[in-house]
């Protein structure tokens, strides 16, 4: 059986023999297998990007920025390969899974600014005969720890921003489906990254540990779920590093009685469905103002939920493929019983969904939810899968009131025609992410990725000028050549120039 094994100092290393199984989603078969890192490898890994970074750090942002240029060319050449990959393990559809790439070369673009994004600011003669200025520089060695659900994109997030800037990365991708992240990463070696600045060490939680506690590793960057982001946050930061952690959410789509409806379900189709409901940025809460809008939202929904064309990612032409594991699919069916028992009204069922000739995939159909409240835990928890809760709500300000409450702050949007009410819900919703008659409002690469309370832990977020800013450190510089023939008496006030 294939094996995918580990990329340290530009190299295939097996590691030491602990492994574990990679799926098929859509078939439920063992494809390959992962090595899964010791210590004792990730610490090659960290050894390696720390001898690598001296001369890394002295490469001029221009050099860097042209190994990203050729990057970026060898990503969109190979384009169908990846989506493949991503769609035999992760199981979303090829058509997802390239515009997860797509999502993902974007980041490289930004990245491919180095030289403009690092030039750092000057100030002459601040005072006399003295200039200053401000640099940013690397921090050394970073990693990144990255979810199965954009093997991908997130990781583009983090580890072309952080070598233009002049660091060593170590990348911990998911195990459950590692083959596309491992390929880009021998796709940016073939660019003429030099070995050792970036590597690919596969793991569970002893390899994450093992970045946590490594003295070397300055700064780590984290997706994933939000008791993990704490546990690395609080780890982290007690051991003085540097930590960006997105964590889980709860999105909102708030519907106004105004909406373009058509618009307006289409575009929550895409959004609750899409990838079957395995994003961060998945809408999974509908919140209806007034009971008309809701009526209509679920006359116009149910019909198309129950029309989803579900298959093996692989397939083309089809919107949802079968979710990750066979457990993730249990966990899901579990919340829909929930739901059932706590009182929601089952309005598309997907737990008995069949697919021809994959019986044995980990699939389930669209499912939607009426008259959800917010003490059930289809509606408090994050349910990563394909299900949509309908919440009624009498006013703007209630459904406010309901999201502003929830512990979650990722994404959410409102659809309107009123500027007015769009207006005051950007304003005074308290999430990271707005959208207006946008559903997934997932900020472009020059922009920044985060939500706000239990959605990210540190100051940061992803990508963009923030991302810049977590992986360099600034330096101030106050410079005076006073003139020879010149001598001062000394001064014992404090310097000002006042």
């Amino acid at each position: 059986m294939r094996i995918v094994n580990h990329l340290i100092h530009g190299e295939m290393i097996a590691g030491t023999g602990r492994h574990a199984d990679v799926f098929n989603p859509a078939t439920g078969e063992v494809s390959k297998q992962v090595a899964l890192a010791d210590r004792a490898t990730m610490q090659l890994a960290i050894d390696s990007a720390k001898s690598a970074f001296p001369a890394w750090r002295k490469t001029p942002p221009a050099k860097r920025a042209q190994v990203m240029f050729r990057f970026k060319q060898l990503l969109e050449d190979h384009e169908a390969v990846i989506a493949k990959l991503i769609s035999e393990e992760h199981g979303k559809t090829l058509e997802d899974a390239t515009g997860e790439l797509k999502r993902g070369i974007e980041n490289v673009e930004f990245a491919c600014a180095a030289p403009i994004i690092l030039k750092g600011e000057y100030s002459r003669n601040v005072g006399p005969s003295i200039d200053a200025w401000s640099e940013m520089q690397p921090i050394g060695v970073v990693a990144g720890i990255t979810p199965f659900n954009f093997p991908a994109m997130v990781p583009l997030w983090m580890y072309p921003l952080a070598i233009v800037c002049g660091n060593c990365f170590i990348l911990k991708p998911s195990e459950r489906d590692p083959s596309s992240t491992l390929y880009i990463a021998q796709l940016l070696q073939e660019a003429g990254l030099p070995k050792g600045v970036l590597n690919v060490v596969h793991g569970d939680k002893e390899a994450v540990d093992a970045l946590i506690e490594a003295p070397e590793v300055k700064a780590l960057s984290f997706v994933g779920s939000t008791p993990i982001a704490e546990y690395i946050y609080s780890e982290g930061t007690r051991r003085g590093k540097r930590v960006q952690a997105l964590g889980g959410a709860k999105n909102h789509a708030v519907l106004m009685p105004d909406a373009d409806l058509d618009n307006a379900v289409s575009a929550l189709m895409g959004a609750a469905y899409g990838s079957c409901g395995e994003r961060c940025m998945a809408i999974s809460v509908a919140v209806c103002v007034g009971d008309q809008i809701a009526d209509a939202l679920i006359e116009t929904l149910t019909p198309q939920i129950k029309a989803l064309k579900i298959g093996a990612g692989t397939n083309c032409g089809l919107d949802m493929g079968p979710l990750v594991t066979g457990a993730a699919r249990d966990k899901v069916k579990g919340y829909i019983d929930a739901g059932v028992a706590q009182g929601a009204r089952l309005v598309v069922d997907g737990r008995d969904l069949v697919v021809a000739g994959n019986e044995s995939g980990y699939f389930l159909g669209g499912t939607l939810f009426d008259n959800v409240t917010p003490e059930m835990t289809i509606y408090t928890d994050e349910i990563f899968g394909p299900v949509l809760c309908i919440v009624r709500v009498s006013s703007l300000e209630a459904a406010m009131q309901l999201i502003n409450e929830h512990e979650y702050g990722n994404g959410t949007c409102i659809f309107t025609r009123d500027g007015e009410a769009a207006h005051l819900f950007v304003d005074e919703i308290e999430v990271g992410m707005v959208g207006v008659n946008v559903p997934l409002p997932v900020p472009v690469s020059y922009h920044s990725f985060g939500g706000w309370k239990r959605s990210l832990f540190g100051d940061l977020h992803a990508y963009g000028p923030d991302g810049v800013r977590f992986y360099t450190r600034k330096k101030a510089v106050t410079q005076r050549w006073p003139q020879r023939a010149s001598h001062e008496a000394a001064q014992f006030a404090f310097p000002s120039n006042g």
